[in-house]
């Protein structure tokens, strides 16, 4: 019986594309692999060591050295909602102002809930009031109001607008810390309250200390309420920071959609506190500990710098991939977020994307980091690195994941658990 040569030829042809989609699959499978290996250059990653098996490249890809890993758990509310026993009548009204910006406002706000619940008054909904004279917004420029009434409903009676027997004429301005106690209200708040009926908050911050308190107290659960369960971004604002960053997840495609946020702030560097203490870090030494722990050339950052300045430029050429503000926002939304030069609106912003980036780096020391860091706390988002010189070429993420994290002693810890 004779050889049919055409049968020849396509038993070959079959063999051939058989060995070349192996050779694909292996191929690709290794290229997988490969991206997976943060800090791993690539002359390391493919040095001749000979053969792996597939479990200890599986194992290998899993290396605690990932920047990115997180190996916390969500926590749980672990505080109660006060009882609803508010009496039948309101004893007066406490009035106050939003200042300086949002990582204020949460303290504020805590402290405002506090002293109204401590004395049975009502309280006014704040307007909010920026750092140059003139700058005034209402409570719902920026937050949601029906959220704000709602989460303290049956705790302290609030009110929209301040009724028109409480004027600045007849209302006493009673200072109070942040951090504000139950003797501290006794003490300070309570007479001036008897005398007047109406007081004016004017929070302090005597520290910037966050830290869980020492002692429990009966007020801890309002303050809880207070800092983590009353604001919210009214829609619009709401929809700007989800739509900037879901901009940078979409531009973090080869990280599986993370990114990094920075707190950066150019005009904060130059004052004299950062100066005169090494509690902040420029670009130049943000990009060494960021490269040093491992993170990769092409990781997203945010920074919160408004505009961009040359002295990012060196942070720009270790990580190319750095943007600010104005490359990601809306464009329809820039007239009002951006352009306005409202700083406030900017604040708000920077704050919220913060604490919802995958990694929050703070290169500035301060309420702004310490804020964010119990947002995040609250939220399960604990992968915070606080920047730190590394006289080595390489390092662990894991040492510099911040000491609110790693002691548990951020007062969030307080309120979840």
């Amino acid at each position: 019986m004779g050889v049919d040569l055409r049968q020849v030829v396509a038993g070959i042809l079959t063999i051939t594309m058989f060995v070349m989609l192996g050779n694909m699959i292996k191929r690709d499978h290794f290229d997988s692999v490969h991206e997976k290996l943060p800090g791993v250059s690539d002359d390391a990653a493919f040095e001749d060591k000979g053969e792996v098996s597939e479990k200890e490249i599986f194992s290998l890809s899993r290396k605690s050295v990932d920047p990115w890993t997180e190996d916390n758990k969500v926590l749980k509310q672990c505080w109660t909602v006060p009882s609803s026993d508010l009496e039948e009548d309101s004893k007066g009204f406490v009035t106050f102002s939003l200042t300086n910006g949002p990582e204020y406002h949460v303290s504020q706000i805590a402290a405002a809930v506090v002293v109204s619940r401590f004395l049975g008054a009502t309280l006014v909904l704040p307007d909010i009031r920026g750092s140059k004279p003139g700058d005034k917004w209402s409570f719902g420029d920026i937050y949601n109001i029906e959220k704000f009434v709602t989460s303290l409903d049956g705790i302290v009676r609030v009110s929209k607008e301040p009724p028109s027997s409480v004027s600045p004429r007849n209302v006493a301005v009673v200072k109070v810390p942040n951090r504000v106690t139950e003797e501290y209200i006794v003490e300070h708040i309570v007479p001036v309250f008897k005398s007047k009926g109406n007081i004016r908050l004017a929070t302090y911050f005597p520290s910037v200390n966050m830290r869980k308190p020492s002692t429990k107290s009966d007020l801890d659960s309002v303050s809880c309420l207070g800092m983590f369960g009353t604001l919210e971004l009214q829609p619009e604002f709401r929809e700007v920071v989800d739509a900037m960053v879901d901009r940078l997840r979409t531009l973090s495609r080869k990280a599986d959609g993370q990114f990094l946020a920075v707190d950066l702030r150019v005009e904060m560097l130059e004052k004299q506190n950062c100066k005169g203490s090494k509690s902040c870090f420029d670009a130049q030494e943000v990009a060494d500990f960021l490269k040093k722990v491992g993170f990769k050339r092409d990781t997203i950052l945010y920074l919160t710098q408004s505009r961009w300045d040359t002295s990012l430029n060196d942070l720009k050429k270790v990580f190319p991939k750095t943007y600010t503000k104005e490359t990601v926002m809306p464009m329809d939304k820039r007239s009002k977020f951006l352009e306005s030069q409202d700083s406030e609106f900017e604040k708000v912003i920077d704050y919220y994307v913060c604490s919802e980036s995958d990694v929050f780096v703070p290169a500035i020391s301060g309420l702004f980091y310490a804020n964010v860091a119990g947002n995040r706390i609250a939220s399960g988002r604990t992968q915070i690195l606080v920047p730190s010189y590394i006289d080595s070429s390489s390092a662990s993420a894991t040492e510099f994941i911040s000491p609110f994290v790693k002691k548990k002693n951020h007062m969030a810890y307080s309120c979840f658990c």
